[in-house]
């Protein structure tokens, strides 16, 4: 039983249908290496502390040579034909959901999100190779009316140029296919750089390009320590374009970094979500929705919804229905199916979260239900916590906690919808908005001031390969998926032609 799998994690090729989709090995210019000097990282499994393997811990120079490998084999694959390349990526897209279930097990057991969740994140994954294998052909050339004489002009698109992505532990298929895809199927090299926390969700995609045909130098994974790996992809010319998905400190300090070289920069960052709910819906599906928004992925999601606004009309009935669903939640090992929330990644998630209820709790809020850890399960769970009466004084409602813990703040129908929204936008996050009303007049006013760059209404799930993803104020840079997503990586070409 995968319940029990804990005594497996000694090796985990057991658990897997295809054993070479776990890779130790970085993968750099179509080849498999080591570290120089052999230096290695352990990779442990949130959910049971068991180390599941090493990846190499790459420097500076073997960053270098990934890089150069890249540009030496950017001319070819520009030069393919979109469906030359949309080929090689479909049959990439295919053979992941071939593999749905050998790649869920290994997300499980290095990231401890539960199985549902991991096999739900390959689909996703393996959504926007699918959507860019096609996407590539649309980069069309754009004719413009002459305002000079005898002459014609024309507008395109063409690759940037190497690329490279930095990418979270959180999602770590979904954020490398989402950026890869795209420059792909422009016509760019990209360079991968993995949470080192889930490094081989990414290998074991390296090794299923490497049986679609992706030609060596054109996708390349590079594990290790963040400072030398991203420090050569920031500073060295040769990349023209960096994607980024991580915290807002870090994505600061990355623009900082790449300056000098003047990159491209696509950056989604921070979230902050308010989820904002009015009594004109069934109080039912309001729960069910909430529990949705704030617990999915055990709450480690930038689309979180961080902050519960609820119409005091209905507060008190939601909060005790909440705090009910929410306490019914199972914690545990993400590779048992009956499991609701895995474990977090770090001991400074666990600790960020406490920190959260005893400030917000010192400060008024009530504990509805949760508040600590599980000492049956292990140091890296935290029960699903829910905090009802939260204010602007408290932590919470400032700082995004990325974790189980739900904070709930009424409002009244005094403060109006531009008062709500006031509440919502005061953060300096601006990714994602949830609003749960019938009403379509004020679904037209609130939606409109409120200062993000997705808003779902009366429905959690927003994102797909179609859409532009992305926030604004300092949840981030650009947008990724869908038409907006490619051009990410192009830059605009104009021709002035004599007739």
């Amino acid at each position: 039983m995968l319940a029990k799998s804990s005594d497996l994690l000694e090796n985990i090729t057991r658990l897997l249908r295809d054993p070479r989709l776990f890779r130790e090995q970085a993968y750099v210019n179509g080849r498999w290496c080591s570290a120089s000097g052999g230096a290695v990282a352990e990779v442990t499994n949130p959910a049971t502390g068991a180390v599941i393997g090493t990846v190499p811990d790459m420097d500076a120079d073997a960053t270098r040579q990934a890089i150069e490998a890249a540009a030496r084999a950017w001319p070819a694959w520009r030069s393919k034909l979109p469906q030359e390349r949309g080929r090689i990526l479909r049959r990439w897209g295919d053979l992941m959901l071939e593999h749905r279930k050998d790649l869920a097990i290994l997300m499980t057991v290095e990231q401890g999100k539960p199985l549902a969740e991991s096999r739900g994140e390959i689909d996703y994954a393996a959504s926007f190779i699918d959507w860019y294998a096609e996407e590539g052909r649309r980069l069309n050339v754009e004719s413009v009316t002459p305002h000079l004489p005898n002459c014609s002009m024309v507008v395109r698109r063409e690759p940037v140029g190497v690329t490279a992505a930095v990418t979270p532990w959180n999602f770590p298929s979904a954020m490398i296919t989402r950026k890869a895809a795209a420059a792909l199927a422009a016509g760019c090299p990209m360079i991968v750089r993995p949470a080192l926390e889930t490094p081989y969700s990414a290998l074991a995609l390296a090794e299923l390009g490497e049986r679609a045909g992706i030609p060596a130098g054109i996708f390349s994974v590079v594990t290790g320590q963040p400072e030398a790996i991203v420090g050569e992809m920031c500073a060295n010319p040769t990349v023209r374009a960096l994607s980024f998905t991580g915290s807002t400190a870090v994505g600061r300090r990355l623009l900082a970094q790449s300056a000098g070289t003047v990159k491209k920069m696509s950056m989604e960052l921070g979230g902050h979500a308010p989820f904002i709910l009015y009594p004109d819906v069934p109080l039912d599906n309001a729960v069910a929705a909430a529990i949705a928004a704030k617990f999915a992925t055990t709450g480690q999601d930038c689309l979180a919804a961080n902050r519960i606004y609820v119409h005091r009309r209905i507060h008190d009935s939601f909060v005790a229905a909440f705090t009910k669903a929410a306490a019914a939640l199972r914690c545990g090992n993400g590779l048992d199916e009956a499991t609701d929330l895995g474990p977090l990644m770090h001991r400074r998630a666990v600790a960020k979260c406490r920190e959260h209820v005893e400030d917000a709790v010192a400060k008024g809020a009530r504990l509805m239900t949760g508040g600590g850890g599980d000492p049956r399960l292990g140091g890296l769970f935290f029960q699903p916590t829910v905090l009802a009466g939260v204010t602007p004084d408290m932590l919470i409602y400032r700082e995004e906690t990325f974790g189980p813990v739900a904070a709930i703040i009424p409002f009244d129908d005094g403060d109006g919808d531009d008062d709500v929204a006031a509440m919502a936008n005061d953060s300096e996050y601006g990714l994602a908005a949830y609003v749960f009303t019938n009403d379509h007049r004020r679904i037209q006013h609130l939606t409109s001031r409120l200062d993000y760059g997705m808003i779902a209404v009366n429905r959690v799930k927003l994102t797909g390969a179609p859409i532009p993803f992305g926030g604004v104020k300092q949840s981030g840079l650009g947008r990724e998926g869908g038409r907006m997503g490619i051009e990410e990586f192009t830059e605009v070409k104009y021709l002035c032609l004599a007739a």
